[in-house]
C-alpha cells in the first residue's frame, strides 16, 4: 500500500427534523435475499425476525453462489430488480449473504448504494466520486440523495452471523462505558489515521471515553467500543472484549476481501467480538477518505445513529469499501 498523500477533514454537524421520524427504523430498511443461497435465506429470516422488517421489504433475487465477485453487467441487472421492488420509504439495505462480496470494480455494498457506477472506482492510486452522503446531517439517504447505503450481514459462518446480529440488537439504548481506542501502528504507509487522533479527542473526549495508543495490538481490554488502527493484520484481537455495537477496523490494502485474501479479512473482528467492520476490495492506496474517518463515526454514532448512518457517513470515498455488520444497532438511540 502505496501513501499518496493526506487530505485533512473538517468536523462540522448540524442536526435537522426528518419526516421520516414516523415511519419505524425497521420500516426504513430492506432486506435482499439470494434465492439460490440456503445461508442466505436464513440469514434474512433470522434477521427479518430479530428486527421485525415488514414482509414488503424482503426482496429475492437470483446470484452466484460460493463467487467472491460478480461482474458489472450481471449486477446492473439484479440491482435494476431490487430497485424496481424497493419500497419508496425503504432507505437502507442489508445483503444478506456473504459473498459476493465485490460488483466489478466497486464494493457490493456501495454497488447497492449508489448503483454500479465506474465513477467510484479506480485504478492504482487516484481519487473516486465522493459520497454525498459524507458526514451529512439527512436522516433519509434514498429521499435526498438518491442513495441507499447497504451492509452486508455476513461472517465466518451462519452462527456467528446471528451471534453478530444478537449483539446488534442488544445494543440498542444501552448506553455502553465503552471507550474508543484509536491505535497507531508502526506500520506508516498505513496508519495515516493517526493524525486525526488527536483532534477526534480533542472534540468527543467529554462524552465518550477516548484512548490514543501507540502499539501494533491492544490485549486484554475489557470496553472496546471502537478500535480503529492500521496494519496488513491485527493480533491478539480475541484478547479483548468488545461492547455490544462496537465497530472495529483495520486500515490496509485488502481488508475487504472477506475470503481468500493474502491480508486480514474485516470478519476477524466480527469473529472476535465487533458488531460492524469496513474493509476494502479493491487496492485503495493509502487515501484516508477511503477509510472510516475516526472523528466522525464516533461523533454520528455517540449521537444516536444507527450503525449503517455512523459508518457510512464516515467515508468520502465508499465505492471500494465494503461495510459489514447489523446495520440498525444504536447504543445511543434517543439521544436526537
Amino acid at each position: 500500500m502505496s501513501f499518496p498523500g493526506l487530505f485533512i477533514f473538517v468536523l462540522t454537524v448540524t442536526w435537522v427534523s426528518s419526516p421520516a421520524a414516523a415511519i419505524s427504523v425497521a420500516q426504513q430498511l430492506a432486506i435482499v435475499v439470494n434465492k439460490d443461497d440456503p445461508q442466505s435465506r436464513r440469514i434474512a429470516d433470522y434477521y427479518q425476525v430479530m428486527r421485525g422488517i415488514p414482509d414488503e421489504n424482503v426482496i429475492e433475487v437470483n446470484m452466484p453462489v460460493g463467487k467472491n465477485r460478480i461482474g458489472a453487467e450481471k449486477f446492473k441487472k439484479i440491482y435494476q430488480q431490487v430497485r424496481n421492488s424497493t419500497p419508496a420509504y425503504v432507505q437502507f439495505y442489508a445483503l444478506a449473504w456473504s459473498r459476493p462480496f465485490r460488483a466489478g470494480c466497486m464494493s457490493i455494498t456501495s454497488a447497492f448504494a449508489f448503483g454500479f457506477d465506474e465513477a467510484y472506482c479506480a485504478k492504482g492510486c487516484n481519487s473516486t466520486r465522493q459520497s454525498a452522503y459524507f458526514n451529512s446531517a439527512t436522516r433519509t439517504p434514498w429521499r435526498d440523495y438518491g442513495m441507499r447505503p447497504s451492509m452486508m450481514l455476513a461472517g465466518s459462518s451462519l452462527e456467528q452471523i446471528q451471534d453478530m446480529i444478537d449483539r446488534g440488537v442488544k445494543a440498542d439504548a444501552s448506553y455502553p462505558k465503552g471507550t474508543a481506542y484509536l491505535v497507531s501502528t508502526s506500520d506508516k504507509a498505513r496508519n495515516v489515521r493517526s493524525h486525526f487522533f488527536p483532534s477526534a479527542a480533542e472534540q468527543l473526549g467529554k462524552r465518550i471515553d477516548i484512548k490514543i495508543e501507540s502499539t501494533d495490538a491492544l490485549t486484554g481490554r475489557d470496553d472496546v467500543l471502537f478500535y480503529i488502527t492500521g496494519k496488513v493484520r491485527v493480533d491478539k484481537i480475541e484478547t479483548n472484549r468488545f461492547v455490544g455495537g462496537a465497530i472495529a477496523d483495520h486500515l490496509t490494502s485488502a481488508g475487504g476481501v472477506l475470503f481468500g485474501g493474502r491480508q486480514m479479512s474485516i470478519l476477524r473482528w466480527l469473529d472476535a467480538g465487533a458488531t460492524a467492520s469496513y474493509g476494502t476490495v479493491v487496492e485503495p492506496c493509502a487515501f484516508p477518505q477511503k477509510f472510516p474517518h475516526p472523528g466522525v463515526v464516533i461523533d454520528r454514532y455517540t449521537r444516536g445513529e444507527t450503525l449503517i448512518e455512523a459508518y457510512w457517513k464516515s467515508v468520502a470515498w465508499p465505492g471500494q469499501g465494503v461495510f459489514v455488520g447489523e446495520p440498525l444497532a444504536s447504543p445511543y438511540a434517543g439521544i436526537i
